[in-house]
């Protein structure tokens, strides 16, 4: 193992499960758990529009996500270096509505960017 890997505070196994609670958060609809995962200056950027802090992004799960009744389907987690890669397919009842790529970097033990693809 590598000691400098050890001490850094968004270890690999750290940041696999910060990733999961994000999508806990997102599919039990508790919106502090989701804000205590992500960085005040948390930007994401998806093909339908960005978000460019926390609270936008928070209020927007919260009042005005098209399909709030949907869970994510986690198909693989790969993090190093304080980046973390997630392919996994968001479900309805059952059904697979699309497919997705999320890219997150870290930035003090909270989720700081967000590029996401979807297909």
């Amino acid at each position: 193992m590598d000691t400098e890997s050890d001490a850094r505070d968004d270890s690999d196994g750290d940041m696999r499960a910060l990733v999961r609670r994000y999508y806990d958060a997102l599919d039990d609809h508790d919106y502090d758990a989701l804000e205590e995962t992500l960085s005040p200056e948390f930007v994401q950027h998806r093909p339908d529009r960005t978000f460019e802090s926390r609270n936008e992004f928070v209020e927007f799960m919260r009042e005005k996500r098209p399909n709030p009744d949907t869970s994510h389907d986690l198909e693989s987690v790969i993090a190093e270096d304080g980046q973390i890669a997630v392919r996994g397919r968001v479900i309805e009842a059952g059904t697979t509505l699309f497919e997705f790529a999320d890219f997150f970097e870290t930035d003090g033990g909270r989720l700081a960017r967000l590029e996401t693809y979807s297909r």
